[in-house]
């Protein structure tokens, strides 16, 4: 199999309501999509890099840059081979996933096996939770969380930041009080914060994601041995050498394994083999992927040791259309797709109604 093109597409997809977070409000997102050309077919990814730098570093733009002008030539058909390549070019852990997922989507698609079956998938379904944004108001809070319940959502999870943290947990927990609940907040808080976050630990709550800054491990284990509540990372989680060394120092009992944030599917069923190895529980974060990237981690999810529901929302959580036939929930599970690579491909007709833009840089990579 050779590489002969790679096609960067750029959508624009309208959220169905505005998702606020402790670094800001999004009303829409613009997607990255990359598709690999090959002699035996193609293969899809999806660039999970938010518009501007405010999640990480990366950005869509600044992506595609990197994907056109240092990763596409390093690029290999073999997807073990491409990851090696990519090691040179530093950092772009969200540019290397996209280009990697869609040559290993292609590589699949040529050999008639699914992600999951090469991932390693031991559910056919998997549980489905569901991430609720800061909101302006208790009630609205409230409405949205009973909403999600009764849809079948078999875990809430709430971003909170300082001063939206205490009494949205308790009025939540209040009213649903056998709901698993947790809570996320993308690195609002500091060490100086762990008497407030304390505060959380009468809610029975499965974990508390991200507290500190990404940086901070040896402040995230000393607030865990201040706090009833486990400690999860998701941000700091880099790569498996990483994982290991937070949960090893005590700065996490949980482990959120994103795709995107540690430069690939391959590096990211590592992050897995060694939380087992260690003990430790993992669930798969979310994006607000498509269903391009939300095929690629339902069949991670169905890992054994993904034991905690993940952020793996029906597509109609975000999007009211999809660029692919859209994921729906199941008695409250999502079903791992069974096809060749991903198990699903972006409908024609979508793609063309939010294409942006796009571009093709033709390349001829030998096998």
């Amino acid at each position: 199999m050779r590489i002969e093109g790679v096609e960067l597409r750029w959508v624009g997809l309208p959220l169905v309501s505005p998702f606020r977070t402790s670094f800001g409000t999004e009303t829409d997102r613009e997607i990255l999509l990359v598709r690999v050309l090959t002699s035996e077919g193609e293969g899809w990814g999806e660039c999970v890099a938010m518009r501007e730098p405010v999640y990480s570093s990366e950005y869509v733009n600044g992506a595609a840059q990197v994907i056109k002008d240092f990763l596409l030539p390093l690029a290999h058909p073999d997807p073990w081979l491409t990851e090696q390549a990519f090691r040179p070019v530093h950092g772009h852990p969200m540019a290397k996933a996209a280009l990697e997922a869609a040559i290993l989507d292609a590589w699949l698609r040529a050999r008639g096996m699914s992600f999951g079956e090469f991932l390693g998938a031991v559910r056919p379904a998997v549980p489905a939770g569901v991430s609720v944004g800061i909101m302006d108001s208790l009630p609205r809070l409230l409405d949205a969380v009973e909403g999600y319940v009764a849809e079948g959502y078999l875990r809430i999870k709430l971003k909170i930041e300082p001063g939206w943290d205490v009494e949205p947990v308790r009025a939540v927990r209040e009213r649903f009080p056998d709901v698993l609940l947790q809570v996320d907040a993308n690195t609002a808080y500091t060490l100086r914060d762990a008497s407030r976050l304390a505060r959380l630990d009468p809610f029975e709550l499965l974990l508390i994601e991200q507290p500190l800054p990404e940086d901070d491990l040896a402040g995230h284990a000393e607030l865990a041995r201040r706090i009833r509540t486990p400690v999860c990372l998701d941000e700091s989680i880099t790569s498996a050498r990483i994982a290991v060394d937070a949960v090893t120092r005590g700065a996490a009992s949980i482990v959120n394994v994103k795709p995107g944030r540690v430069g690939g599917f391959l590096e990211a069923r590592r992050v897995h083999d060694v939380c087992a190895a260690h003990g430790v529980p993992v669930w798969c974060g979310g994006m607000l992927e498509t269903g391009v990237g939300r095929a690629a981690n339902v069949a991670l999810a169905a890992l054994p040791n993904f034991t905690l529901p993940g952020d793996t929302s029906a597509s109609g959580r975000y999007y009211r259309e999809d660029v692919t036939e859209p994921f729906v929930l199941e008695d409250g599970h999502l079903r791992v797709p069974e096809g060749p690579g991903l198990g699903v491909v972006p409908d024609a007709g979508r793609l063309r109604e939010f294409t942006l833009r796009k571009e093709y840089i033709p390349t001829h990579i030998p096998a």
